[in-house]
């Protein structure tokens, strides 16, 4: 259906019918098979019964997902966690052995359904509504400002450690975006101010009004009424609203994106230059390859071995912040504002030690 036939359609019903949600259009006019949205499951990562978020354990012996991992990990650990197993709901109380890859049951459950609260590893609790609640326990993350500064109280900060190590935040952790300053995920500067959840417009403001709740893509035809140079998923990316010219470069178009990237670059630059001139230990980062910061290898290829290990407190939290924003791909989209805060403050860490170029940048 074309955009401009579904704005006239909807309008139509809201002044027919009134307050009925984007969504309820959605649901009540285009309703799907089960067949429809088998196959589209199927074809989905929570489906991929050879992901290495599914397959991580099977050569384990036992081969058995541990409690702390299963679940987001399986099918039967998140029904354990709901307490949709007869099990009490908020904890995981067994391994679960081989693969379990999400099915429909996963979410479909009656606790799941009523599910309205999610705590996040900062032990903060929000409010959600069912349409996200399910979506936010796994896609969080696994640390939090309070995980990163428990690990450097009473270190000084640009003297290495034997006890320090890479902190991780885990994987696909749109939620902890989202949320932003209110959960903390992300590390957060003592004294300064963070904005929290990113508020999108109403029938737009959840995860699965915005992502295909069985394939999990997005559509870019819900997009364009509003944004009228999306045409196709690669538009999705050149999207901006804001007129601030974070990056100091004159150009008030460009995509929010590229503005990230900017800022994401510069706190990479700035990490190199610390670990060079203040450690001495030059630094490399491969976002693909665990544990994702290395020696530098001279243009080599990393491995496991060339792990970094010659970690300060300040370039343990920069480095946090660093991956962070690499393990959300979508945080342009998800809290562009909040993303930018984080860059910014971890290269404004650094540059008390090395010289970084921040005159032009502005701070959201």
């Amino acid at each position: 259906m074309k955009w401009w036939v579904r704005i006239i359609v909807s309008v139509l019903i809201l002044v027919i019918v009134g307050g009925v949600s984007v969504w309820g259009y959605r649901f009540f006019f285009a309703p799907e098979s089960v067949e429809a949205v088998t196959e589209k499951w199927a074809l989905s990562g929570h489906a991929d019964a050879e992901s290495e978020s599914f397959v991580h354990w099977v050569e384990d012996e036992p081969p058995e997902i541990p409690v702390f991992c299963a679940k987001c990990h399986s099918m039967d650990g998140y029904l354990d966690f709901v307490g949709a197993d007869g099990t009490p709901a908020g904890e995981v109380d067994s391994p679960v052995r081989g693969v379990s890859i999400l099915g429909c049951r996963t979410c479909h459950n009656e606790p799941a359904h009523q599910m309205t609260e999610v705590e996040f590893p900062s032990d903060m609790v929000v409010e959600e509504g069912t349409q996200s609640a399910t979506c936010m326990q796994c896609h969080q993350g696994r640390r939090s400002t309070q995980d990163v500064d428990e690990a450097l109280t009473g270190l000084q900060l640009d003297v290495v450690s034997e006890d320090l190590d890479f902190i991780n935040v885990h994987y696909a952790i749109a939620a902890a975006t989202l949320w932003g300053g209110d959960v903390q995920v992300g590390y957060q500067y003592s004294g300064k101010s963070y904005v929290g959840r990113f508020e999108h417009v109403e029938g737009y403001d959840t995860c699965i009004e915005c992502h295909d709740p069985h394939a999990t893509v997005r559509n870019p035809d819900e997009c364009s009424p509003c944004h009228l140079n999306v045409v196709d998923e690669a538009d999705l990316r050149e999207i901006r609203e804001s007129e601030v010219d974070y990056d100091g470069d004159g150009d008030v178009d460009e995509p929010i994106l590229s503005e990230v990237t900017v800022f994401h670059e510069e706190l990479y630059a700035a990490i190199q230059t610390y670990a060079e001139d203040v450690i001495g230990e030059p630094i490399v980062y491969d976002g693909e390859t665990f544990p994702y910061f290395f020696d530098d290898p001279n243009g080599g290829e990393v491995t496991f071995d060339d792990q970094y290990n010659s970690w300060t407190p300040r370039l343990v939290r920069t480095a946090y912040n660093y991956h962070y924003v690499h393990e959300d791909p979508g945080a342009y989209t998800h809290n562009a504002e909040y993303v930018l805060q984080l860059l910014y403050d971890s290269t404004e860490d650094l540059g008390e030690a090395v010289p970084v170029e921040l005159d032009d940048f502005v701070r959201p």
